[in-house]
């Protein structure tokens, strides 16, 4: 249907739904940490006699099966207490997304189950996969959009009607009509097929300048296919042209409850900063289109693969209503209406629908959720199905998801869905997934814990969200984890604070006191009271709050006022009651994210690289032949499975779980 006509009133009735959600949960309090991670998995289908592994198209039929296979499981049927796991579609025809069957709690146990729940998933998805298919959790598929044949079975691009691309087949894209929509309505919206260019990495005999011989320049089938001529493939880049290319990445996600929406909103603003470093750290896709790219990693592609502006809106013709960034980007505003948020750290160009804002300040939401919500709906909804034009506004909340479900930004603040038992939440959105559950593990770990030590210290993580852009960009770069700086905060701790310190735990019959010391917590929890503002606040220069550092100093500490993020977590870990095997498992999680960051371990992208570099039949001129690629992936299904030692990416004692699993009857 006509998006435009329709466009004003989603944005209306999706304000409507948030005023009447915001009325009925704003003074909601007291939910427990609750919290969830999203797996992305791309199947694989290897052909040992042409040697090569492609992506497999079966995503209906594998997600028919599963599902069968699911709603027969009962929860008796899995390991440890596990509830029975879901499996959802994704955008690429080749992907699976899978998620915990029930969310997991603040207990240690729950903690220590991660790992051993994503590896289920993992068992129980291959299971029921053909005898040469694979679930892989990798970020980027070296071949798609090659000029070989990388998908089972094989179609041509020339009948891409929903993207036109010159690369990549229809039949790519999920069948469900909002994904081949969604394609359609970027590219016509935007008045041009997207536009992706990764600078090539120049290896010895990369051709300079690289004028790439895989692109069909002289296609003639669409009105957008000259567009690679006359400009939009860059020389010395990889050029990508659909949606399929962002949206066929794989990622990992968490999502946590808060026990309000204040809280809720200290914790999006904390992880904002936090962003861009665990990109850089789960680094994972350095290969894009059959070639070596100079970036390692998939923020970029994506953000161009949605990228849905006008040119209007680009900057690239006169206009007042430009926007500075696609709708898949890193966050423009911090939301919180703590004293720690001085105005001058918002301080990126963010602009807004002023009638939205209005409407909202009139209602009484303060000014910086109305302007976050506002910036959010200067988008266009990207799919309208007219059968879901009226709603109930009382009791759906479909037209404000169908805005804020597709600004996809490193951090997602999320109101309660309408009757439902489920709180304010924060989602987790830059990492890169990585090739095995424990490391998926290790990070989903790690960034629970910071998250908690975050609230359970009081601590200051703001920089200037121009910082924060900046920072996205130089994550992507090459070896950023050991090579790059970042900006980051000088002085976590709160006012007038030297060392991390709790304030007092409301431990509601859940801790063991111990005589002269703070009592112990046995539950990562929810509901820390904000610091209050002193007295006297020193107004130091913004600019000296924070400055350039590396991956290691931002993880390892720097100075005596930054402890860094492993040092505030490892404190955290002591306010809490943890048995001795328990803190082993925790450790062995955070060694992982010690290493890299210290890069005594390399990150995926710079393993991949080195592999392909050093591969016998490879040319040293950044291509990845189909040969490089089936071998890369056989390589990464016995890492995986743990029959190939790896000792530069994983620790040397690296086993495939079937999990660690916590002594119940200790706690």
């Amino acid at each position: 249907m006509k998006q435009k006509q329709y466009a004003d009133h989603v944005r209306e009735h999706g304000i409507t739904q948030f005023l009447h959600t915001w009325d009925r949960v704003k003074d909601r309090w007291g939910d427990e940490l609750l919290w969830g991670d999203e797996v992305e998995y791309m199947v694989v289908t290897f052909d040992d006699k042409e040697k090569n592994a492609k992506l497999s198209l079966r995503q209906t039929e594998i997600l028919a099966k599963l599902s069968q296979v699911v709603g027969d499981l009962t929860d008796d049927d899995t390991p440890a207490s596990m509830t029975v796991p879901t499996f959802h579609p994704e955008y690429g025809r080749y992907m699976l997304e899978s998620t915990p069957g029930s969310p997991y709690t603040g207990s240690i146990p729950d903690l220590l189950s991660v790992e051993t729940n994503m590896h289920y998933r993992r068992t129980l998805a291959r299971r029921h996969l053909k005898a040469n298919e694979i679930p892989f959790t990798f970020t980027s598929f070296p071949r798609l959009g090659t000029r070989g044949v990388f998908t089972e079975p094989h179609f041509s691009a020339d009948d891409a009607k929903s993207s036109h691309s010159l690369f990549l087949p229809e039949e790519i894209t999920n069948p469900h009509a909002r994904f081949p929509t969604l394609t359609a309505n970027i590219r016509s919206r935007r008045g041009s097929k997207v536009a992706i260019n990764l600078p090539i990495f120049i290896d010895e005999r990369t051709p300079r300048p690289f004028v790439d011989p895989t692109i069909p320049w002289q296609r003639s089938i669409y009105p957008e296919d000259p567009e690679a001529k006359n400009g939009a493939a860059l020389i010395d880049h990889i050029y990508m042209d659909a949606m399929g290319f962002g949206m066929g990445c794989c990622c990992l996600q968490l999502t946590f409850q808060s026990c309000n929406v204040d809280e809720a909103r200290r914790m999006y603003d904390a992880l904002v900063p936090v962003g861009p470093i665990m990109l850089a750290l789960t680094a994972a896709s350095p290969a894009w289109r059959g070639y070596l790219a100079d970036v390692d990693c998939r923020w970029n592609v994506i953000a161009g693969s949605v990228d849905d502006r006008t040119q209007e809106e680009r900057g690239l013709k006169p206009s007042k209503d430009s926007i500075p960034k696609s709708r898949y980007d890193s966050v423009d505003l911090y939301i919180s209406n703590d004293w720690t948020n001085k105005p001058e750290y918002n301080d990126a160009p963010a602009p807004y629908n002023k009638g939205i804002f209005e409407r909202l300040r009139n209602h009484g939401i303060d000014e910086m959720l109305a302007k976050h919500i506002a910036h959010l709906f200067i988008r266009d909804p990207l799919v309208i199905f007219s059968e879901t034009i009226d709603q109930d506004d009382t009791t759906s909340n479909d037209h404000f998801e169908n805005i804020q479900s597709t600004n996809w930004q490193t951090i997602r603040f999320k109101p309660p869905p309408p009757n439902s038992p489920i709180g304010w939440r924060v989602e987790f959105r830059s990492m890169e997934v990585q090739m095995t559950d424990f490391e998926n593990a290790a990070f989903a770990v790690f960034i629970v814990l910071l998250s908690r030590a975050i609230l359970a210290f009081s601590l200051n993580f703001y920089i200037p969200i121009s910082k924060v852009d900046q920072n996205m960009a130089r994550a992507q770069r090459r070896d950023a984890a050991r090579s790059g700086k970042f900006y980051f905060r000088k002085d976590v701790l709160p006012p007038g604070h030297t060392t991390l310190t709790s304030g007092p735990p409301s431990c509601s019959g859940l801790c063991s006191p111990v005589e002269g010391a703070p009592a112990k917590e046995k539950l990562l929890r929810n509901c820390f009271p904000p610091v209050p503002r002193p007295p006297y606040v020193e107004d130091a220069s913004i600019e000296d709050e924070y400055e350039e550092m590396t991956v290691e100093e931002i993880f390892i500490g720097k100075g005596s006022q930054f402890p860094g993020l492993l040092g505030v977590v490892e404190a955290y870990i002591d306010t809490l009651d943890v048995d001795e095997g328990d803190r082993l498992q925790i450790s062995r999680y955070l060694d992982l994210v010690h290493k890299r960051a210290t890069g005594s371990l390399q990150t995926p992208a710079t393993w991949i690289r080195n592999f392909v570099r050093s591969h016998p039949s490879y040319n040293r001129d950044s291509v990845v032949s189909q040969e490089i690629n089936y071998d890369l992936m056989v390589a990464i299904d016995e890492i995986e499975r743990g029959v190939r030692r790896v000792p530069e990416l994983l620790p040397e004692d690296y086993t495939p779980t079937n999990g660690y699993h916590s002594k119940p009857n200790s706690h």
